[in-house]
């Protein structure tokens, strides 16, 4: 089981671009960055956290992308994730785009999280209805596949058209999704996994378009985990090529051996949203978990 680390990057953090190479050196596989383009004064939706406001970096998250490519600028190894991205809240011809470049520039390393969104007011500020979002994100990804895959792209569908396009550059790597037949077939992309919990609802997006899953919590995946890779072969998804990751995992010796004996792809530990000796003493606290 790989070993990644999530951090809210913030005007207010430690740089990136100089966290990613100390990641690098000490083993650690994967850098996830979330994304909140704003966070409207409203507190109509309850923070995510149970907590009774929400915490301070999620009001001054920095773009996703742009730290990414610092990070893939000073690193040869390290995976670069979006944890989450919030496609409702993008333009998919533009997002397509950024991933497109930044996977041929850092030489297939990108791989996507993300997620349907949580915050009302934040997706209504873009244009999206609460209830709508699931069918927009599953749209908007599709057609962000189209692009980096067709050498002719179109997409038609309720809230997404693209008419005939050309788009270059591809994403370096390849990806085996579901061909329409009932079978597989790989294609030029960038893996994407959703975030969201065990349910018929979001197994069905990632049987239709994803890569893998990213639970929401670590709970109950001594059942959900099993259910999943089911779910995929009832669909006919090789459940072998489909990642789960667990997001924000707690450092302990027995849930990391749990996770790994459940067939967990990769544990993704949090970093806290800090200064440079914070975040340092937190991956030597990781240390043990991490490859010699």
């Amino acid at each position: 089981m790989d070993i990644g680390v999530t951090l809210f990057a913030t005007d207010r953090s430690w740089a990136p671009g100089e966290l990613a190479p100390e990641l690098e050196a000490r083993g650690v596989a994967s850098l996830w960055i979330p994304e909140h383009t704003h966070i409207p004064v409203s507190r109509r939706t309850p923070p995510p956290t149970g907590e009774d406001e929400l915490p301070e970096m999620y009001k001054r998250t920095l773009d996703p992308f742009v730290v990414l490519a610092w990070a893939a600028a000073t690193t040869t190894r390290l995976r670069l994730g979006t944890g989450i991205l919030l496609p409702a809240q993008r333009d998919p011809i533009i997002t397509a785009k950024e991933v497109a470049t930044l996977d041929h520039l850092s030489g297939g390393r990108l791989e996507l999280g993300v997620g349907f969104g949580w915050n009302a007011d934040e997706l209504e500020n873009h244009g999206v209805a609460m209830g709508e979002r699931r069918a927009v994100v599953a749209e908007r990804v599709q057609a962000m596949q189209a692009l980096w895959a067709d050498e002719v792209a179109r997409y038609s569908g309720e809230h997404v058209t693209l008419n005939p396009s050309w788009a270059w550059p591809k994403p370096v790597q390849s990806v085996t999704r579901p061909d329409g037949a009932g079978g597989e077939v790989s294609r030029t992309g960038v893996p994407v996994h959703l975030g969201g919990m065990a349910s018929p609802t979001v197994f069905g997006h990632v049987q239709r378009w994803g890569d893998g899953w990213i639970p929401i919590g670590g709970a109950g995946l001594t059942e959900a985990v099993p259910r999943f890779r089911a779910a995929m072969a009832e669909a006919g998804r090789d459940p072998a090529a489909l990642k789960v990751l667990t997001f924000g995992t707690r450092a302990d010796p027995g849930k990391l051996a749990h996770y790994t004996a459940l067939g967990v792809d990769e544990c993704v530990l949090r970093l806290p949203s800090a200064d440079r000796d914070t975040i340092l003493r937190t991956l030597d606290g990781y240390a043990p978990y991490l490859p010699d």
